[in-house]
């Protein structure tokens, strides 16, 4: 059911919302996105309605984690049509800053949020320096809005685990929500960068979540050459089509490379597609 919504541009404007919520004390949950939403997001709107009394959406496309040449200047920008879906979701307040809103220095002059090891590998070697941005701007949002508890997806795994290793490092009183992937009825992971994939690259792009259910059996199954079992993945995607940045097991506590009595693992995998950049992953008990 559709619900009045607050929309607020700005810090100040933000926090005399959030501070009339306090005052009843109603636990505040922070959805953050980068927009051009679509039923993925909306279903972290929905489990935030569910464990929160109020409900806050960023929509945020943050440049600091976008690298050189990558597509921040071209990511999509559906600001009214997402309102509206927000507003059905049941989402109490839209934030919708201003770069110049949550940056008011040169780029080159802002303090960064850097954590060591979690931050470099997989995404972050294909990508550096993503997820000192990544940390840096949800690390502000947390002081913006300061919720009691923020909902994240897990298609964005390395990303979900900075944030939580990010959290716990610098003390945070934010509890951490990972929502189980959205995927559409092919097992393609829902994205806005979908909206990249040309017609023809759509019907193969499913392909990577078929791969990466493949490994995940024949690890179950008791397979136990993981180099083999990667190369040979990363070998079909490119036979495919795909141009593979990775394909990694790894554990899925801290995605560090597993060892033979670790039980809880994840595989990963980043590829490109004509233009679309896709990630997926999937967590995994051998």
């Amino acid at each position: 059911m559709s619900r009045t919504m607050v929309r607020v541009e700005t810090i100040p404007a933000l926090r005399r919302t959030l501070g009339e919520w306090r005052l009843r004390d109603e636990r505040i949950a922070l959805v953050p996105t980068m927009g051009n939403l679509h039923a993925g997001h909306l279903q972290l709107v929905r489990r935030a309605r569910e464990i929160g009394d109020r409900v806050v959406v960023s929509i945020f496309v943050n440049p600091t984690q976008f690298g050189e040449g990558e597509d921040f200047g071209a990511y999509p920008r559906t600001l009214e049509e997402d309102a509206q879906a927000l507003k059905g979701a049941g989402a109490d307040l839209l934030f919708s800053p201003s770069v110049a809103e949550v940056y008011r220095r040169p780029q080159e002059q802002l303090s960064l949020i850097h954590l060591p090891g979690i931050s470099e590998m997989l995404c972050g070697a294909s990508r550096p320096g993503h997820f000192d941005g990544v940390a840096t701007v949800v690390c502000k949002l947390f002081n913006m809005v300061q919720p009691g508890l923020a909902v994240f997806g897990e298609k964005d795994f390395q990303q979900l685990l900075v944030i939580r290793r990010m959290t716990e490092d610098l003390d945070l009183p934010v509890e951490i929500v990972g929502v189980p992937t959205v995927r559409e009825k092919d097992g393609l992971a829902m994205s806005s960068r979908n909206a990249y994939l040309r017609p023809e690259e759509r019907k193969i792009a499913p392909n990577l979540h078929r791969i990466l259910r493949e490994v995940a059996d024949k690890v179950r199954a008791g397979e136990g050459n993981l180099v083999g079992l990667k190369s040979i993945a990363r070998a079909e995607l490119t036979e495919l089509g795909f141009r593979p940045d990775y394909l990694e097991i790894r554990r899925a506590a801290d995605l560090a490379p597993p060892k033979p009595e670790d039980r809880r693992l994840v595989v990963l995998a980043a590829a490109h597609l004509g233009r679309a950049r896709l990630i997926d992953n999937l967590p995994f008990r051998r």
